[in-house]
């Protein structure tokens, strides 16, 4: 039996999948995350991202600092349960910019997630 053309379907569907699983999360810019041993990842209600120049984004959105609350405040306030803010920050961000966020989660009522990279994984 000649499996020839089974091959090359099988090869066309890895292809399809690989393609697909890159576009699966469009809302994440490319960060260097710090490493930390435990899964540390929530159910994610808004992602805000610093990356080394200080800028700050709600999902792909740059936003400015000074807005972030009136931005985030309607996106929280849709969440009945538990409203999450997940940061993620590149790892030569200080450490004031970060405090800076789960200052404004606490005034909104968030709960606040800092993101890590998996230590198993590169980059």
């Amino acid at each position: 039996m000649n499996s020839g053309a089974l091959n090359d379907i099988l090869f066309i569907l890895l292809l399809f999948f690989l393609i697909v699983s890159t576009l699966a999360n469009p809302n994440v810019i490319k960060l260097t995350l710090p490493k930390a041993k435990s899964n540390t990842k929530s159910k994610q209600t808004v992602v805000v991202s610093i990356n080394d120049k200080r800028e700050f984004f709600i999902g792909t959105n740059k936003v400015p600092f000074e807005s972030l609350k009136e931005k985030l405040a309607p996106v929280l306030s849709k969440e009945n349960v538990d409203p999450t803010i997940v940061i993620n920050a590149e790892k030569s961000v200080p450490v004031e910019d970060i405090v800076r966020i789960m200052e404004l989660a606490r005034e909104i009522g968030a709960k606040v997630v800092l993101a890590t990279a998996n230590p198993q994984s590169k980059g």
